[in-house]
């Protein structure tokens, strides 16, 4: 009788079955095809991340010159090989011709994907303060990092102003405790509403950005209650996410305090119950990852659905005498619809979309018998993705999920040779540590780049938490699921509930460690590229069997670019003023760390350039270091000393107001949050709410004795979406 073990049939670690090596022709025998797939989304990104390092909207011209290019990667490659066909150049070059014309073709394809994509997503954008009611449908609930709850509005109507230029979604801070709506309920409020900051700083996050993306033409707060127009219908997809919603709340109650938040979290994304200082001490511990559902929940629910299908069917295949049927096939399916419900009830969000993608493409493998954890297969996943939506590659969780993915593939083989030594029983252990330590050292960097901070003691905290998720959180859920007809889930609910309590308390104990957490200083914006092209260049395979010295040239080369990424990041000074986009928040580095010019106001910027330098003070703290005089709506400082020096004045509120006309004595930056009549000194420069409307936030430095001034826009015609 065979054995259980050989009915499996294969699967996720096991090579796939034997089959004939294609026949190459003759004419090309030096390209190793499957390596050109894992640099498809090198390519690719290559376009999308160029599109969006330009500085201003591109216009027709540019669109025409990409698809120059893209029939230049089309008909190039033909015309190489009709001339190694007949004898005009070798089949080396021909064959490297057909790569570089198939890299020339999806880097003009990435670019053009991306305009075309910020083009379908256009809406209307606030341009105005707006204060008055508002009445929209609710089609998403939050929670702010400042524990207030949100609301996500769509089909939005603003008093007095046209339908064409009100925004699309809207979304409103509550700032008074009440009874939340439900999605799909029509509701009013009075609220202030602005359009999407931008970037606090030039090279920081542009926060406009990702909203336009989202279509978030507006945001803002209300402090009055929120009142039903009408009650939501009971069709469409805000019917089942009511329906998720209820789940969520159900979980809430019956796990109880901030474990049952998480496990609604990890099975709905609804993270709304979870509170400020619970997502502190995840991200504290490096945990946070866990809370968002991403490419781990993502996985071990489909990992431990497709074992327990392979092992029930193999059981039930021995028990019943059957041969010949696949069930590491049929286990693969199953464990995709699976999954596939896990992405409806999680709610589809863009970071969930892309971990099922991941999945998908693994368990599609399996049923087509090719091999499931590989180069080509995340190479796919990482392709759609980006074709879907390209704006993924300046997320950090696309980042980050598929650099750990890479990594961890890219250490399997020299696993599988070591694995062997060591004794049956410290295998897992080892794998576990191997694996969070590689995953680890692929996304620190990139974690240090976006969110400026380092967690000490990551590895420690995954290490205790990634297996309890494993083994109670994600087969609680299941178990969870399967009982809930019968009434019956609560055993498995308080499993789950048990392992996000471990979770909880290991991410405190953590947290509170000493020297758990640094701070960075924020990164030039050279930093992440230089480090993504170096990392590829490095560690993707070669493209063809010839030219060894080609492949050690570019590994060379990509280790350089690695190491001008850690230089230029280790040399980089941060700005001596930072002025902000409203003119209400500016701020000098001084020996002692920066100085706010006030202990309060501009608080959101302040505290972003306090954490990008490295700085872990508050706005008081800050403020209270040596350096502005003068009342509090008319604040000075000077810069340098001696003939260089330098008056800076900032000016706030009816003081602004109240000047007809500025008068600088001696070289001076004058910031005001209102609009000042400008003076006629030619050594006063004044960044008023006028200026700074169209430059943004702005950084100013000191050279050779003159103040050298870099705004945060464009001073063109900007991107779409400023």
């Amino acid at each position: 009788m065979e054995s259980v073990n050989a009915r499996l049939g294969g699967g996720l670690l096991a090579p796939a079955p034997p089959r004939a090596a294609p026949a190459v022709p003759r004419r090309a025998p030096v390209a190793i095809r499957a390596g050109m797939l894992p640099w498809a989304p090198f390519w690719l990104a290559l376009g999308i991340g160029g599109w969006f390092l330009l500085r201003d909207e591109p216009g027709r011209g540019f669109y025409a010159a990409l698809l120059l290019c893209a029939c230049a990667g089309l008909i190039g490659p033909a015309l190489v090989l009709r001339l190694a066909e007949r004898g005009r150049c070798g089949w080396i070059w021909a064959d490297r011709g057909r790569l570089a014309g198939l890299a020339l073709l999806l880097m003009a394809l990435g670019a053009g994907l991306s305009g075309f994509r910020a083009h379908l997503v256009a809406a209307p954008v606030l341009g105005f303060r707006y204060y008055g009611p508002v009445e929209g449908r609710v089609i998403g609930i939050d929670r702010s990092s400042s524990d207030r709850m949100r609301l996500l509005l769509d089909q939005v109507n603003l008093r007095d102003v046209p339908p064409g230029r009100v925004p699309q979604r809207v979304r409103i801070s509550l700032m008074n405790a009440q009874d939340l709506p439900v999605p799909g309920q029509r509701v009013m409020m009075t609220a202030h509403l602005g359009p999407p900051g931008g970037a606090s700083e030039p090279g920081g996050f542009d926060f406009r950005r990702m909203a336009w993306f989202e279509r978030l033409g507006a945001i803002g707060y209300a402090r009055t209650p929120v009142l039903t127009v009408a009650m939501p219908r009971d069709d469409g997809a805000l019917a089942l996410h009511r329906l998720r919603m209820s789940l969520a709340e159900t979980m809430r109650e019956r796990i109880g305090g901030q474990e049952g938040a998480v496990s609604a979290a990890l099975v709905t994304g609804d993270r709304s119950g979870i509170s400020e200082q619970t997502n502190e001490i995840m991200r504290a511990s490096n945990l946070y990852h866990i809370i968002s559902i991403s490419g781990l929940h993502m996985s071990m629910l489909a990992g431990f659905v497709y074992a327990a299908l392979r092992i029930a069917g193999a059981a039930a295949q021995g028990l019943a005498g059957a041969r010949g049927i696949a069930v590491h096939k049929l286990a693969a399916a199953g464990a995709l619809v699976v999954a596939a419900l896990y992405l409806w009830l999680s709610g589809g969000g863009v970071a969930t979309e892309r971990s099922f993608v991941m999945v998908a493409v693994m368990l599609v493998a399996i049923i087509v018998d090719r091999r499931a954890v590989s180069l080509r297969t995340v190479a796919v996943a990482a392709v759609l993705v980006l074709v879907l939506a390209p704006e993924a590659l300046t997320e950090p969780g696309f980042q980050m999920s598929f650099a750990a993915t890479v990594a961890l593939i890219l250490v399997q083989e020299p696993w599988l040779k070591l694995s062997p030594y060591l004794p049956w029983w410290a295998r897992p252990v080892a794998m576990l540590v191997l694996s969070s330590a590689v995953a680890g050292l692929a996304t620190s960097p990139i974690a240090a780049i976006h969110f400026v901070r380092m967690t000490q003691y990551g590895m420690l905290a995954n290490l205790l938490v990634v297996p309890v998720v494993g083994m109670l959180v994600m087969p609680g859920a299941v178990f969870a699921a399967v009982l809930a007809p019968l009434g019956l889930a609560q055993p498995a609910l308080w499993l789950m509930g048990l392992g996000t309590k471990w979770m909880l308390w290991v991410a405190a104990w953590v947290a509170g460690l000493n020297g758990a957490v640094t701070l960075v200083e924020a990164p030039p914006p050279a930093v992440l590229p230089l480090l993504a092209l170096g990392a590829a260049l490095l560690f993707l395979g070669p493209l063809t069997e010839a030219g060894r010295l080609f492949l050690l040239l570019r590994r060379i080369l990509g280790a350089g670019l690695l190491a001008a990424s850690a230089l230029t990041w280790f040399w980089s000074e941060r700005p001596l003023v930072l002025v902000s986009a409203e003119g209400d928040a500016v701020a000098v580095l001084t020996r002692a760390g920066r100085v706010p010019s006030k202990p309060r106001g501009g608080g959101f910027a302040i505290q972003n350039w306090l954490e990008a330098d490295g700085d872990s003070a508050d706005q008081r703290t800050a403020a209270a270091r040596a350096l502005w005089t003068g009342p509090n709506a008319d604040r000075q400082a000077m810069l340098g000393a001696g003939d260089g020096s330098l008056r800076l004045r900032h000016l706030t509120g009816k003081t602004a107001e109240a000047l007809d006309r500025l008068d600088c004595q001696g070289p001076t930056i004058v910031v005001a949050d209102r609009k000042l009549t400008a003076s006629g000194d030619p050594d006063c420069i004044v960044l008023d709410a006028a200026r700074l409307r169209r430059t943004g936030a702005v950084a100013i430095g000191i050279e050779r004795g003159q103040p050298l001034l870099r705004p945060a826009q464009s001073p063109g015609p900007g991107r779409i979406w400023q």
